[in-house]
């Protein structure tokens, strides 16, 4: 029986999920994080889930493109990416996002941003009307399960007194002793066998310090180091020397791809980014000036998953090794990022993922980490279903907020704690 796979309906629920105090070098994370769950429903009653960033600029884009979706088929992938949005881009060219720890912004990047939930959403119906896996669609895997690395962030115990919150059980994490009880934490839960540290947050003296410590308090394991572009390019210099023998990875020690040169022709030390090469249009000035060693993509601004395997294809061409980038995020995310993980053959590197940090999600059963590795799913789609008791819950908080969480600022959340506090001009050090 040949079935209708044109979208009949499209549903847009952004919903706020609770987020702990975790540091960064723009400020802290808020309570609660803006995400949007994009459902498809095609006329034969499939349902493709897709999720990314819930922030407004988001939902402005998302809503008009919805509409225009009713009728077109959930196999015209191609077609989807030829849907022109109307991005203002005096609204957002140029400025740092609003986490500011991703680059800075483009309309392209933003358009992609959008497009990248209802692609995956797209598979996720074809895959369950086909009775395939989206890692089926995507060429098949060749490997059963995809490793992921502990993400250690310097963290306070809770949020500010008299903030509306979740609370968790990790407490804080403010110097080195901090940093490893919170590794011993996350491999004791998940089998973590990798770690990276959210830097610049203090001076680079204290980071180091922290790697240190985890170095002598895991050995062996490969550890990474993300300031987010905080130092100089001698600040950057001087950190990769004094960790050069137990560094896996330095991830954006320095902002933009002619500080990053500048740092990979002075060190050793593998460079990686998800700052300064996040759109096609970015690799070749990066990749012909040697700035990077490894890029950390991330579907969700790449544009999907089919583009996140085109990006793998051109690392490899260019000897450069792939990974991935993580943003706070939910199980739809995670069950995408791996059943493309499990395609890509030169992926070397452990992911990266906040899932962990994630106490709430809208699937009815979490996905898990075991040995630090999420299983590929081979149920149809991305074998995942929604709560959707539980959506309803996260979305009523999203109605109920008076607009002040709907968009992610670190730096505004930071003016909570720190009233002085302003966003850092970088580098900080």
């Amino acid at each position: 029986m040949t079935r209708d796979l044109t979208i009949a309906e499209v549903r847009l629920t952004p919903i706020l999920v609770a987020d702990p105090p975790l540091l960064n070098t723009q400020g802290v994370h808020q309570p609660y994080t803006p995400r949007l769950i994009v459902e498809l429903v095609t006329a034969d009653g499939v349902t493709g889930f897709g999720e990314t960033y819930g922030d407004t600029k988001y939902l402005e884009l998302a809503r008009p493109l919805a509409e225009r979706l009713t009728g077109r088929s959930v196999m015209d992938v191609n077609g989807l990416f030829g849907i022109d949005l109307g991005v203002d881009a005096s609204r957002v060219e140029g400025q740092v996002d609003a986490g500011g720890l991703r680059g800075v912004q483009s309309a392209d990047k933003l358009r992609l941003s959008v497009l990248s939930a209802f692609e995956v959403a797209c598979l996720d119906a074809q895959g369950k009307a086909l009775g395939l896996p989206v890692h089926a669609l995507l060429g098949g895997k060749v490997r059963d399960s995809v490793e992921y690395s502990a993400y250690l962030f310097y963290k306070w115990a809770r949020h500010p007194a008299g903030v509306a919150c979740e609370q968790d059980d990790w407490g804080a994490a403010l110097d080195p002793a901090g940093v490893v009880r919170q590794a011993r934490l996350l491999k004791e839960r998940h089998g973590f066998t990798s770690f990276k540290l959210k830097g610049g947050v203090f001076p680079p003296d204290e980071e180091v310090a922290a790697v240190r410590a985890l170095a002598e308090a895991f050995p062996g394991h490969p550890l990474r180091l993300d300031p987010n572009g905080a130092w100089s390019v001698e600040t950057s210099l001087k950190v990769a020397k004094e960790l050069g023998d137990v560094l896996e990875y330095l991830e954006d020690p320095a902002l933009g791809t002619a500080a990053m040169a500048e740092v990979s022709a002075g060190t050793a030390v593998p460079l990686a980014t998800n700052m300064c090469v996040t759109t096609f249009g970015e690799i070749k000035e990066a990749f012909t000036r040697d700035a990077v060693q490894v890029v950390l993509c991330d579907h969700h601004y790449w544009g999907g998953l089919r583009n996140t395997r085109q990006l793998a294809a051109v690392c490899a061409a260019f000897g450069v090794g792939v990974s991935m980038h993580s943003n706070t995020h939910l199980g739809i995310s995670l069950a995408a990022m791996t059943q493309v993980a499990a395609t890509v053959p030169g992926l070397h590197h452990a992911c990266d993922s906040h899932y962990p940090w994630q106490s709430e999600d809208v699937l009815t059963e979490r996905l898990r980490f075991r040995d630090g590795r999420v299983a590929v799913l081979d149920a149809p789609g991305l074998g995942v279903e929604l709560d959707r008791d539980e959506l309803a819950r996260l979305h009523r908080r999203w109605a109920d907020d008076d607009g002040a969480l709907r968009d992610r600022d670190d730096a505004a959340a930071m003016r909570v704690a720190e009233p002085g506090w302003r966003q850092p001009v970088m580098p900080r050090w």
